[in-house]
């Protein structure tokens, strides 16, 4: 027989270091043989113990390779010019991909058969593999990175009195069979690269930035600051019934918290761009990557029929006591919308989400179909009502009532009307 290496066949004299990566190579490939007693040039050496050299192959392989793969490697010793060789049988195998286990799922970890060489797999390839192998649920899929930790992720479960070690993360789903962690556990952990992206503007457009933030970590860990600096721009507005003061947020909170729950438990995190949230004068905008899933309309989504596509996730938040159940968070946030004149909308693209929060302080900005200006709707008023008071001008146009008497003292100092009266009998009539 010739012995010639190619993309399924690989020679060596003895048993090297070097082995492990060819059988890495040929299992996340399409499976091949390598032969220990051939030369590289096909000169049969053979070796001095079959027996030997087969266990102290599959020793090295067990240790080193991950997950196992021994179940895909058949050993035969064949005899050929009266010299014995050994055939280690590599098959394609189920779990790819497999990597050396000191270097992890990183290219110099995980091998591919090119040619007659064993070289290094991109990352997109080994993207690939996971896919192919453990499905589209993206938070199950095996994580590239395997060198976690959850240093928040652990105080929020003792925060709230629960356990947090090997057999609750194996519960969670954190690890795989194979003890290896899934991206559940990255997203969880310290090393997590998905970030929220915040922006505080000026005025109603993008015209003038404020202040900008992004917030990396652990999921939690992004939670809370990210609450906590949305919290900033929550102003309070002061009204008073006679003697009784009544303190009105511009974003009620539980709108705000279940909309930024919403954000980081339903996105696409198979996408690498961030949750983006823009605060503007009149409004909260939550963008979330990850159109709706198959199936769900908005109309769906506003009724509280929810399809999560994180579920492992929502299942963590939920054992955490931050969300209650699936398809909750839409129906308080319209419920915290209640009887107010603004109410939330909800909008999305084929990849994308968003939730706009209206702030329930601002001064509302008139349409088309309403008086040009806020003085021509006080002329009006004025005119049908034989005169106008400032709390005529605070229910009409939904204006704090400083902004209402600033409204008619300029009107007055213009000439466009006549103050009569005094004190609560102030009245301001047309000329």
């Amino acid at each position: 027989m010739i012995y010639r290496e190619s993309e399924t066949v690989e020679l060596k004299s003895v048993v090297v270091d070097d082995i492990k990566k060819e059988v890495i190579a040929f299992a996340n490939s399409d499976g091949g043989k390598l032969y220990i007693g051939v030369s590289d040039d096909g000169t049969i050496i053979g070796v001095n113990n079959a027996d030997e050299v087969t266990q102290q192959i599959a020793n090295m392989i067990r240790d080193a390779i991950k997950p196992d793969i021994t179940m895909f490697i058949h050993y035969t010793t064949e005899e050929e010019n009266g010299k014995q060789l050994v055939v280690a049988d590599i098959q394609r195998g189920t779990n790819r991909p497999y990597y050396l286990a000191k270097k992890g799922l990183r290219p110099e970890g995980v091998y591919v058969r090119q040619g007659t060489s064993s070289v290094p797999a991109t990352d997109a390839a080994i993207r690939r593999m996971i896919k192919e192998t453990d499905g589209d649920s993206f938070e199950m899929m095996r994580s590239l990175e395997q060198e976690l930790t959850f240093t928040d992720t652990a105080k929020e479960f003792t925060k709230r009195n629960l356990e947090f070690e090997q057999p609750q993360k194996q519960t969670l789903k954190l690890y795989n069979g194979d003890g290896i962690f899934t991206n559940l556990a990255y997203l969880l952990s310290d090393q997590c690269a998905h970030t929220v992206k915040v922006a505080v503007f000026q005025g109603t457009d993008q015209s003038i930035f404020k202040d900008r933030r992004e917030f990396s970590g652990s999921l939690l860990r992004q939670l809370n600051d990210v609450y906590s600096y949305i919290d900033l721009s929550n102003s309070t507005r002061a009204t008073f019934e006679g003697l009784l003061r009544i303190d009105t947020r511009a974003y009620p909170e539980v709108a705000v918290r279940e909309a930024l729950l919403n954000s980081l438990v339903h996105r696409d995190y198979s996408f690498s761009a961030s949750t983006l949230i823009s605060i503007y004068t009149d409004r909260i905008e939550f963008v979330s990557i990850g159109g709706l899933m198959p199936g769900i309309d908005i109309d769906d989504i506003m009724m509280g029929v929810s399809v999560c596509r994180n579920p492992q996730l929502a299942n963590v938040f939920y054992r955490l006591q931050l969300i209650e159940a699936y398809g909750t968070g839409m129906k308080k946030i319209i419920s915290a919308y209640a009887g107010m004149k603004v109410q939330p909308t909800v909008e999305k693209s084929n990849n994308a989400f968003k939730i706009v929060l209206p702030n329930v302080t601002a001064e509302p900005v008139p349409t088309p179909s309403e008086p040009n200006t806020q003085e021509e709707a006080i002329l009006q008023i004025a005119a049908k009502n034989n005169g106008v008071t400032r709390a005529d001008v605070e229910k009409a146009l939904c204006v704090s009532g400083s902004t209402a008497s600033r409204l008619l003292r300029r009107m007055a100092k213009d000439g466009r009307l006549v103050q009569t009266g005094a004190a609560r009998n102030t009245k301001y009539i047309l000329p």
